[in-house]
């Protein structure tokens, strides 16, 4: 049962999508004047159909606007006056988009399964806008560009929260697909390990299926590379290896940005950081201990024990906003997050981590990367950020990952 709490905490604004919000509120309005609620014995009836065709005729015209306002915003940026577009002020927090995104044609895709336009009772959801725009992002980058590359966030991405890719995963043979098709692939993830053999743990079903792969050239199997602590630690594919990966030295792969943070300045924002998370387990009372490691620091939970998502997400903004209000944190890109159970602060984010995998495989352009992750969240999020790189996909478990990539497959098959 939804209760008036549940209801207000999800309206706070460091748990909404403004763009997704703004849309939802365009498509109530013909949910409003279309919807006839009825007893269930007219459900099949003519009227009921013609409303339904009425309904969806609006929905396509909204999201045919909503695609003109984005495209207006593209234009805006090309000619360098972002903030002079219609959707900017519409929407404050809009960012840059890579590509164009069909919305009516994606709307027209989702409505098929989703029969968006048939619901009397429930209105055009949080969700079905999440698809609809991850749908026109796919049609974007098939229509106006190719797709090169296809990072993937881990936990629930991937495979479920703290648990691993095994062999019998439905998502490994469409990323072998992908790997045959000569795109690359980057799992960019948050688990920051120094040492391959913990992330061999972690992805052990895919790494093994590329090794065993007869359909994989060698080049193909050396298209995948696994990036840690979001921007921190880089590992190739290495078929003589055990772990089948190898650590890479960062003065092979860091941006020339990146080769601009200072030592002593990644130690300072860690250590108010780690000052920040210490007050927090304090003042909440969380059951964690604190864990500093070389490019990160967090909060884990002790013995087993689930922490209120309420008090992750209280202590993930109180340590950004520390950070960010700090002098350390406006100068050296970091990022709060909540993994589910635990709080951590890493030095940079995921779109320098994209970017990395980007820069290492020749440069791949923006608008030619695909991003895949759950967490698009204004705060709390660590890939969020990843929107600054790439395009994205936002989806909500791992099953939704094995239907983008079978949307994706037929796209390009198209």
């Amino acid at each position: 049962m939804t209760t008036r709490y549940r209801v207000e905490y999800a309206l706070k604004t460091h748990r909404r999508d403004q763009l997704i919000e703004w849309i939802k509120g365009l498509l109530a309005v013909p949910f409003v004047l279309h919807s006839q609620p009825t007893v269930i014995y007219q459900e099949h009836s003519e009227g009921l159909k013609r409303v339904a065709a009425d309904t969806h005729q609006r929905y396509a015209e909204i999201m045919r606007d909503v695609e003109n306002l984005i495209n207006d915003h593209i234009e805006h940026h090309k000619r360098d006056a972002p903030g002079k577009s219609k959707l900017k002020l519409l929407v404050p927090t809009v960012g840059f988009f890579f590509t164009q995104l069909h919305l009516e044609d994606a709307f027209n895709y989702q409505d098929e399964r989703r029969f968006i336009s048939r619901r009397r009772f429930v209105s055009p959801s949080f969700n079905d806008i999440r698809l609809i725009l991850n749908s026109a992002q796919l049609l974007g980058l098939v229509h106006s560009t190719e797709v090169e590359l296809v990072t993937f966030d881990g936990d629930v991405t991937l495979y479920d929260d703290g648990a691993s890719l095994t062999a019998e995963n439905p998502v490994i043979p469409r990323i072998l697909r992908l790997l045959e098709q000569g795109r690359k692939v980057g799992i960019v993830t948050a688990a920051g390990y120094e040492e391959a053999p913990k992330y061999y743990g972690r992805l052990y079903g895919l790494l093994d299926a590329v090794h065993d792969s007869k359909t994989l050239t060698p080049a193909q199997k050396e298209g995948i590379i696994v990036m840690g602590g979001e921007s921190n630690f880089l590992f190739r594919y290495d078929e003589k290896s055990e772990s089948r990966l190898t650590y890479v030295s960062r003065k092979e792969w860091l941006l020339d940005e990146m080769r601009a943070w200072r030592e002593d300045d990644i130690k300072q924002l860690l250590d108010i950081a780690e000052d920040s998370l210490r007050a927090c387990a304090s003042n909440l009372g969380l059951p964690a201990a604190v864990l500093r490691k070389d490019r990160a620091v967090g909060v884990y939970p002790v013995n087993g024990v689930r922490i209120d998502r309420e008090l992750l997400e209280e202590t993930v903004l109180v340590v950004q906003t520390t950070v960010e209000r700090s002098v350390v944190g406006s100068r050296l890109p970091f990022c709060a997050f909540n993994g589910g159970n635990d709080v951590f602060v890493d030095i940079g984010d995921k779109s320098w981590g994209v970017r990395v995998c980007q820069q290492y495989f020749g440069g791949i352009d923006p608008s030619k990367t695909l991003h895949i992750g759950d967490q698009f969240l204004s705060a709390g999020a660590n890939d969020f950020k990843a929107r600054l790189a790439s395009t994205t996909a936002w989806i909500a478990s791992p099953a939704e990952t094995v239907e983008l990539l079978d949307e994706l497959e037929g796209a390009l098959s198209k």
